[in-house]
């Protein structure tokens, strides 16, 4: 829903949050002015002490004194906020927003990244490219305890030392904010949020697989910017992925594909029982130390003073009883009991659950039982949270708000519930070929319109794209073969499925559209004397893998078209059609970029080593641009209709070539269309029609260069006619 806000503005956002986070770390330090709406005598202010009250910790009063606001802002605002963030508008709007992840892109921005020598092993030429996590390092492999160690350890020190100590909260964020941006200019991409970030556990525990109002990314017809994923602004103003492949599968790209991916593993049981159990303990602990629930939901200790002073005192006080046990033990050792008993006991209601639908005949698929259980705890511990977070500011609302907030958090709550519960790994998988052969329905120009009643193929759920590819009378069995193909191309091409388990991964598809084994195998081997690097054993293949491949042609397009437009006398199209296309060479590409200015020429240097790509890199990106795209870009920025129509002779035939792509010194009527259409997009299909029969003057449906040329100055003369 969110992932459509335009970067600029979502920047902005960025922008602001973030220099009001500064001003609050800057508070912690020196602050003479909120510590005079906490002064009992401000009549005015609602944030002011009541020094009648009485808050009892081991049965003493505790003292209180007016206080600088900045610790109980943090942690009584921000932090909760940041939680129904995530669950409500989901986390592709948060990772948008959040200071930290902008921060850690601060390397980035002033291209300040680590970058290291690789040589190509086929022209021995070395390149610089972008220092990335590596698949099966350490870290890659350890992150998820990395961040969970850090969560734990962060919440010891909040009840030991940070909760009210505005110093010592102070230099907490501003290590964490060194940190962010060290790892920034260590790796590349987003290494920061998906392997050291502390806060990205909860963000899994909230976020997938996917929050209330989040988009769904695999509906998005294989969309190149989806949900928070990284993305940059060209200097035409147009949005594009600026995705390095940092992290497979990626929770920025598509949440739910993350989720499902890692439901199975035991990590995950790890997390959401263990996160329910230590944000349990985290909360009773208050009272376990206290011996009352009104010491943490009066908010005091977020403003206490000499915490680090009890740091040797008793730690627990039960039934008004001081157990002499040092509270800095009595911390972690109440959330370590708190988080093995949490993941004790979920590993054993999943049991129990899964011996329970056995026993009554219903579904007992491992995932779907534990998907529901990981939904429950995220559920239960949502509205657990909400019971004591931001309580003492609250309750200082009047009425009837605070019963108002309760239930907000209620029906968001289970509205996620009813909405996450039915999901299940089969209906993802469906919803995504549901995608892809809308695009592919797309592609072959049926005649859809009498069957949708006025709605478009974009708005289509699942179930009815494939009522519609039933019921359509001109989708023959041919045209169901070759929609089939494309799509398995595009599934093996992105990693979406392998050629091994191709067959049961596209089941559901080839039941929808009545199609055979034997004819999947059939395609499968065509597929394979076509495209034989598509059955390379030894290329990686990914979603994130395509999309930065993809992002860099579109940024290294953005360039060239941008420099022509300052510089038109070094437009060349021909050649760039050349260097964009199936026939590609890096010679064509480099001896285009020869007539870029030195600027120019360093800034395409710079793609190559922030996406990290090889010459076998830029080759395969390069080639899978589809020609329509890239007629479009380039009329979009250097007014191609314009160019066309006043070339001279030679170089307009040698524009009907690259046209011409099966040198049949001939063009199809259907790929002529194709072009007038990115060209000159203001005309219909109508009109296009009309001037094709024109121009096809001998009637045998292909266009000549003659025709050619008097389809372009029709072109020309009719647009002078719009006004």
């Amino acid at each position: 829903m969110l992932s459509n806000l335009s970067e600029i503005k979502i920047h902005r956002v960025r922008w602001g949050l973030t220099l009001g986070w500064c001003l609050l770390i800057i508070s912690l330090f020196y602050d003479p002015l909120s510590i005079q709406l906490t002064e009992p005598s401000n009549v005015l202010s609602p944030f002011r002490l009541n020094i009648e009250n009485c808050v009892q910790v081991q049965g003493e009063c505790l003292q209180e004194m007016p206080y600088a606001m900045g610790t109980s802002i943090f942690w009584g605002i921000v932090v909760p906020a940041s939680i129904f963030i995530l669950l409500v508008l989901g986390h592709e709007f948060w990772r948008r927003i959040c200071p930290l992840s902008f921060i850690s892109q601060i390397p980035r921005a002033l291209g300040w990244e680590r970058k290291r020598e690789r040589s190509d092993t086929k022209t021995g030429l070395v390149r610089q490219e972008l220092v990335k996590v590596s698949k099966k390092s350490w870290l890659d492999r350890n992150h998820f305890y990395l961040q969970f160690s850090l969560f734990f350890v962060g919440l010891c020190s909040r009840i030991l030392f940070i909760n009210s100590n505005r110093l010592a909260l102070g230099l907490f964020l501003i290590a964490t904010i060194i940190a962010a941006i060290t790892m920034g200019f260590l790796y590349g991409g987003k290494a920061w949020c998906q392997y050291i970030c502390p806060m990205a556990p909860v963000q899994k525990i909230y976020a997938e697989p996917r929050g209330l109002l989040n988009s769904k990314a695999h509906e998005s017809d294989r969309k190149p910017i989806t949900q928070s994923m990284c993305r940059t602004v060209s200097q035409e103003g147009k949005e594009l992925s600026a995705c390095v492949a940092c992290k497979s599968p990626c929770i920025d790209i598509d949440a739910e594909r993350s989720y499902w991916d890692g439901v199975s593993n035991p990590q995950q049981q790890w997390l959401y029982y263990g996160y329910v159990g230590i944000v349990v303990g985290y909360f009773v602990y208050y009272y376990l130390y206290a011996g009352n629930w009104d010491y943490y939901l009066s908010g005091v200790w977020a403003h206490e003073e000499n915490k680090l002073a009890n740091l040797l005192n008793p730690g627990f006080y039960l039934f008004n009883q001081i157990i002499a046990i040092p509270k800095l033990v009595a911390v972690p050792m109440t959330l370590a009991a708190f988080t093995v008993g949490g993941i004790a006991i979920g590993c054993t209601l999943e049991k129990l659950y899964k011996a329970y639908q056995h026993h009554h005949h219903q579904s007992s698929d491992t995932l779907i039982i534990r998907h529901r259980m990981f939904t429950l705890c995220t559920f239960f511990i949502f509205n657990f949270f909400f019971v004591f977070a931001g309580q003492s500011f609250i309750q200082l609302l009047p009425a009837p708000l605070p019963a108002f907030f309760s239930v907000l958090i209620g029906v968001c709550s289970s509205l996620w519930l009813a909405q996450t519960w039915q999901r299940h790994p089969t209906l993802y998988q469906r919803e995504s070929l549901a995608s892809r052969l809308r695009k592919q329905l797309k592609k072959i120009n049926l005649d859809t319109a009498k069957f949708l009643d006025g709605r478009s193929l974009d708005v289509l759920s699942a179930d009815e794209v494939y009522v519609l590819a039933k019921i359509l009378p001109d989708f023959s069995q041919e045209k169901r073969l070759e929609t089939y193909k494309a799509m398995l191309h595009d599934a093996i091409d992105e990693g979406y499925v392998n050629p091994a388990n191709s067959l049961e991964s596209f089941k559901q598809m080839r039941q929808e559209l009545s199609i055979s084994d034997q004819d999947h195998d059939t395609i499968l081997t065509e597929l394979g004397q076509e495209y034989p690097d598509l059955f390379e054993p030894n290329k990686f293949r990914s979603r994130e893998n395509t999309l930065r491949l993809e992002s860099y042609r579109e940024t290294l397009l953005e360039t060239i078209l941008h420099a022509w437009k300052i510089h038109p006398e070094q437009t060349r199209v021909a050649d760039l059609m050349k260097a964009f296309s199936g026939e590609t060479s890096c010679e064509i590409l480099e001896d285009l970029l020869k007539s870029l200015s030195p600027k120019e020429r360093n800034l395409v240097q710079e793609l190559r080593q922030e996406y990290g790509m090889t010459r076998d890199d830029e080759t395969d990106a390069l080639k899978h641009t589809e020609p329509h795209q890239l007629w479009q870009a380039i009329a979009e920025r250097i007014s191609l209709l314009d160019y066309i129509s006043t070339r001279r002779e030679e170089q307009l035939r040698q524009i009907f070539k690259e046209i011409d792509t099966d040198g049949s010194n001939y063009i199809s009527l259907d790929e002529l269309q194709t072009y007038i259409c990115a060209i000159a997009p203001h005309f219909t299909n109508v009109q296009i029609e009309k001037m094709l029969k024109v121009a096809d003057t001998s009637g045998d449906a292909l266009v000549s260069y003659e025709e050619f040329q008097a389809v372009i100055n029709s072109l020309k003369s009719q647009t002078k006619q719009i006004p």
